[in-house]
């Protein structure tokens, strides 16, 4: 019952430190969320998937496309 009170409790801290940031952020949006962004993760210079902008063009990432 300990675990589950402890677990629960971690997942409701995540969750308000996600809302909170969502909150704080001008109409709600994370900052960076385009996965090209980062060459650790797309080691195969794919497009992004949000966006189908390249990694090198990863500065021009209009979020905008909601």
């Amino acid at each position: 019952m300990e675990l589950l009170l402890i677990t629960f409790l971690l997942l409701a801290f995540g969750v308000a430190g996600i809302s909170i940031k969502i909150w704080g952020k001008k109409d709600g949006e994370f900052a960076g969320t385009c996965a090209s962004q980062n060459p650790m993760l797309n080691t195969e210079k794919e497009p992004c998937g949000f966006c189908g902008k390249s990694p090198e063009q990863f500065k021009d990432c209009d979020n905008s496309l909601k």
